[in-house]
């Protein structure tokens, strides 16, 4: 592979089409701030404006300012964002929200460090830009509140209750580390040290597991793995970049061992999260396989009733199951007593397993062979309409299959 010509498509494909994309499109020219939720073509299709992207703009300007070139339109870009910012991203005492709307106008409280941590190496960058003693204290005051909100990251705007499940997350070592280094020539040379071997070891150490050979999202706080959604998600793409940023620290500190551990991590990730049929990498895994809590939240969101939840991941599990064979059939828990009772012969009733249909009628899903459903001709599909002289339609799927039980051989 060719990394220089492969390194000056990457800049040409920032430099000459990203970047100009951005700084065209999502610049808001009336209210100040940035417009983030853009269509491909730019048009905008929301305007409420997040405060962690709206610090992700403000530090991409000014880091391209600083790094890059010194283009007055970067820095220019960077400032109006920085600006907005200041009169409106935060309460007054630098906690920063979570969202407000086009004209500033809070939503979201400040519950979310990532708003918080996006704000520092926002004014960070700008205040090593323009020298402005303003922006350098705005960033040192806010990673100070930072770094008090380590261990309760989302403070008293938090929802969990007094005592519950507590869980480490493997994002928040790794800001800080990147935060501290944006901020660096404003901190401590050996708080920037502390900070750098702490985060390694958080990652390395802790956070990636050897008996998987892939890093975890969250742990809990003994450090060993937790058996929840939050437990037992994994990011790749999130890992690869954890471990791009551990292969940088390696270089700055010469530690050749740190650089090929991380990209044996790297590697593993990509082999892990790769689509093998579409190609690409997916963006939340579960560990043990099992259904994400991100696509439960996004139903939970956009479902116009309440979401009912077992029955969305019952049907994804027989979705799943049907690309296997016709033979493989998910038998849930408190189904398969009856399972148990018909292998053993103590079962009454027809002999099948039922569910219901969209349009509430309980139907055959699986005659049992041998059983009286199989033995009177019922087959897969066909549809159960009343049950003792009573309407089926209505009745849920337990209900209706202890109405069709009881004592073997009477009718």
């Amino acid at each position: 592979m060719d990394f220089k010509k492969l390194a000056q498509q990457y800049k040409s494909e920032l430099l000459d089409k990203v970047i100009p994309f951005w700084l065209e499109k999502s610049q808001d020219t009336e209210y100040g701030g940035f417009f983030t939720c853009l269509e491909r073509d730019g048009e905008v299709f929301d305007t409420d404006k997040f405060i962690w992207l709206q610090g992700r703009e403000v530090w991409m300007f000014a880091t391209l300012y600083n790094k890059v070139e010194k283009k007055q339109e970067w820095l220019d870009a960077a400032i109006q964002g920085a600006e907005f910012m200041k009169k409106y991203a935060h309460d007054g005492n630098l906690n920063w929200y979570f969202a407000v709307d086009r004209k500033g106008q809070p939503l979201v409280e400040p519950y979310n460090i990532f708003s918080y941590t996006f704000a520092v190496i926002a004014f960070g960058q700008l205040a090593i830009a323009t020298g402005s003693q303003e922006y350098a204290e705005i960033a040192k005051k806010t990673f100070d509140i930072v770094l008090s909100k380590v261990d309760n990251p989302k403070g008293r705007w938090s929802k969990a209750s007094p005592g519950a499940r507590s869980l480490k997350s493997f994002a928040l070592p790794m800001i800080l580390c990147n935060v501290a280094l944006e901020i660096e020539p404003l901190l401590d040379k050996d708080f920037m040290e502390k900070t750098i071997h702490t985060c390694i070891n958080e990652v390395m150490n802790t956070f990636y597991r050897p008996e998987l050979g892939l890093i975890v999202e969250h742990l809990n706080t003994d450090n060993t793995l937790a058996d929840c959604m939050d437990g037992r998600l994994l990011n790749p793409g999130h890992a690869i970049e954890a471990m791009w940023f551990i292969m940088d620290l390696g270089k700055r500190l010469n530690d050749r061992k740190l650089i090929e551990k991380a990209a044996e991590i790297a590697l593993a990730e990509v082999e892990y999260g790769w689509d093998k049929e579409f190609g690409g990498i997916f963006y939340f895994m579960d560990r043990l396989g099992r259904p994400l809590q991100q696509l439960v939240k996004e139903l939970n969101r956009s479902y116009v009733d309440t979401l009912p939840v077992d029955k969305v991941f019952r049907a994804g599990i027989d979705a799943m199951l049907e690309q296997l064979d016709p033979y493989t059939v998910y038998i849930p828990e408190e189904e398969n007593e009856d399972l148990q009772m018909m292998l053993s012969k103590t079962y009454g009733g027809i002999g099948a397993i039922i569910h219901k249909k969209k349009e509430d009628n309980v139907i055959i899903n699986e005659p049992y062979f041998g059983s009286p459903a199989h033995k009177n001709g019922l087959q897969c599909g066909d549809e159960i309409l009343e049950i003792d002289g009573l309407p089926a339609k209505g009745l849920e799927t337990k209900e209706s299959s202890d109405r069709m039980k009881g004592k073997p051989h009477i009718v």
